[in-house]
């Protein structure tokens, strides 16, 4: 009995190797870093936690700060009575750029699949550097402290870097098709982990002159990057002649099953080839997808539900994990922000290795599932890591693994597999809208999360924050219930009938 198509196994870096051209890793590392310089500015607000809490609270009631100033110094920069209320605002403006980064989203994703992407990356990222700039640096140049001012600040900047995420996936679209994408945008999606570790390393070395100085530096950074990514970046093959995804490929009989996106349909058309999602001929130039039409593709709302739980997670060890090392053990803050990148090596490991084994089962929720079931244990063991940090820093690789593991997956492979579907194929500028959807309905769940991270931590301490952070993560599993049933039913149907052919 032939095996059909479908069930047929292809080496997943097959139809990588074929196509990779000097132009791919150009495209991978200006993306990948381009990404990761965004991430660095976003790292340096939260290693700098306590410096910025120290510097709005007066001395006299602070002793965590490192001398006592003159007073008409710290009374001009007194805006708080106590830290309490200065870590509570600090929370209310992750808080409040996470849910306009979430706003953003839902806009730069539609944007992106009309406009020239690499237009749209390049404003974001150097006008984001101008707006970081001015709230860390400029204002303490100036002496000048105001909370309207920096929630005003943040907003913007959270608009602003709104528009790297489902430009950069659009563009990495655009050059890698279906044929490894689990391994190919795992590794791509450490960028954001690698922004982290970038950022608190850039944090960590200039913070004993003055955290504005962490601010200018990553900020510098990233403007450069920016002017970089405007004069370099190629957003299609089409721009250097070279063919479109899946068009000259003389073996598509061999290659077609490897092709064929993760999220079609199992009895699609045996021609449904690889495509390119914005790059298109000009004499047929589909439309872009609607918003409301990308909603109801298939599986879309169960994943942006469920990266919602799942990012809130996340991102409360992104933005409060520092803090978190200080506030709780003692340990001194550039001590804490170098230990905090555990947590980000964790991710990068994961989301690689998840990223293939799910390109070798050809399923994604599955490979999430038992993720995620090893988190919840995870994060209890982390909640209970004594005062050692080689002991903290093991435990918090094994966290990172299990949660920013998933976590890229979802926000990278998984997405352009719901932005390559079959009921997509008419409309092939989708993957930039698709992801803004699944990104920007995760930040808003992690908007709401810092809030409350800040809220239970003051009230009911650091234990309940990671029982909070147990009950998101199971509920991301409850979320993707139908979908790890589905696959998991097709996975055993798949082995019978290939113990039939045999």
């Amino acid at each position: 009995m032939a095996v059909p198509g479908s069930l047929r196994r292809q080496p997943a870096n097959r139809g990588l190797v074929s196509h990779c051209t000097h132009h791919h890793i150009v495209v991978f590392l200006l993306t990948f870093f381009s990404y990761s310089l965004l991430h660095a500015s976003r790292k340096t607000f939260s290693n700098v936690k306590v410096s910025i809490s120290n510097q709005w609270t007066p001395s006299c009631l602070n002793s965590t700060a490192p001398e006592l100033r003159p007073y008409e110094l710290w009374n001009s920069s007194h805006l708080f009575p106590k830290a309490e209320e200065a870590t509570l605002f600090l929370g209310t403006l992750d808080t409040i750029f996470l849910f306009s980064y979430a706003v953003g989203l839902f806009v730069s994703g539609i944007v992106g699949d009309r406009l020239n992407l690499r237009w749209v990356l390049s404003f974001g990222m150097c006008s984001s550097a101008l707006v970081v700039f001015s709230f860390g640096t400029l204002t303490e140049w100036l002496h000048f402290y105001n909370k309207w001012f920096y929630c005003c600040l943040w907003v913007v900047n959270g608009l602003l870097q709104s528009t790297g995420w489902p430009c950069v996936v659009a563009v990495m679209g655009n050059w890698f098709g279906k044929a490894g994408r689990g391994f190919v945008f795992g590794l791509w999606s450490a960028c954001a982990s690698v922004g982290n570790i970038l950022g608190a390393f850039l944090a960590s070395c200039v913070l004993k002159y003055g955290y504005e100085y962490a601010f200018l530096v990553t900020a510098s950074v990233q403007f450069a990057g920016g002017v970089i990514v405007f004069f370099g970046l190629l957003t299609s093959p089409r721009e250097v002649g070279l063919p479109e995804l899946g068009v000259d490929e003389d073996e598509v009989s061999v290659e077609e099953d490897a092709n064929r996106p993760l999220m079609g349909s199992d009895d699609g058309d045996d021609d449904d080839r690889n495509y390119s999602i914005q790059a298109t001929d000009n004499d047929n130039q589909p439309k872009a997808i609607g918003f409301f039409q990308a909603c109801c593709l298939p599986g879309v709302v169960l994943y942006s539900l469920a990266y919602a739980c799942l990012k809130l997670v996340n991102y409360s060890f992104f933005f409060w994990l520092p803090f978190y090392l200080s506030n709780n053990f003692g340990w001194k803050e550039a001590e804490a922000d170098q230990l905090s990148i555990w947590y980000d090596v964790g991710g990068i490991i994961g989301g690689t290795i998840q990223g293939l084994i799910s390109d070798v089962l050809q399923k994604r929720a599955p490979v999430l599932a038992v993720s995620l079931l090893f988190a919840v244990g995870s994060l209890f063991g982390y909640s209970r890591s004594p005062n050692s940090k080689p002991i903290n820093a093991v435990i918090m690789a094994i966290t990172g693994f299990f949660i920013g593991g998933p976590s890229n997956m979802i926000s990278s492979a998984i997405s352009a597999d719901l932005g390559r579907q079959d009921l997509v194929k008419g409309s092939s500028e989708a993957l930039a809208t698709v992801t803004g959807i699944v990104d920007g309905t995760g930040s808003i769940g992690a908007a709401v999360g810092q809030y409350l991270v800040s809220l239970i931590q003051e009230n009911l301490g650091w234990m309940w924050v990671f029982y909070f952070f147990i009950l998101m993560t199971s509920s991301t599993v409850l979320f993707i219930a139908p979908l790890i049933v589905r696959e998991i039913r097709l996975l055993l149907h798949e082995r019978r009938l290939r113990m039939l052919a045999e």
